[in-house]
């Protein structure tokens, strides 16, 4: 018969109607109403982060995007490029802060870490300039 096709146990069927739009996921207070995901690791984050009002990062692999302009939680820069982690710096109440710089336009950016971002990562991060002196010379310019 044409328009039918045989499914994997050897019945017909007809053939597949188109499928529907489902806005489930994107509006306020669906499945992805309060989370977003990363760029880097692909991992779904929520935005209630402990120890700040405003996620901007990945909690597993720091990963931001540049979607603030000048206020935390803005959320008015045009860029939305992916955020490279360059290092942290510590202030002098002892809090850390993530220096994000943006792969599309260079900008640079100063985040807080939250409560339940990877230790692993964060101490890797404070490694680095050890490790690679050009991350120092990098820092050091962009400021």
């Amino acid at each position: 018969m044409p328009g039918r096709a045989k499914n994997p146990r050897g019945r017909t069927q007809a053939a597949r109607r188109p499928q529907r739009h489902k806005d489930v996921l994107r509006r306020q207070g669906g499945h992805r109403g309060r989370d977003f995901r990363c760029a880097g690791c692909r991992l779904d984050v929520s935005l209630d982060a402990p120890g700040t009002t405003h996620r901007n990062h990945c909690p597993n692999c720091l990963t931001s995007l540049h979607v603030d302009r000048r206020v935390p939680g803005d959320r008015a820069a045009d860029c939305r490029g992916r955020m490279e982690e360059l290092g942290v710096s510590v202030r002098p109440d002892g809090e850390w802060l993530i220096i994000h710089q943006c792969l599309s336009c260079g900008e640079l950016s100063a985040n807080r870490i939250a409560g339940d971002d990877n230790p692993l990562a964060l101490v890797r991060l404070a490694l680095r300039p050890l490790r690679d002196p050009g991350v120092v010379q990098r820092m050091r310019l962009a400021l």
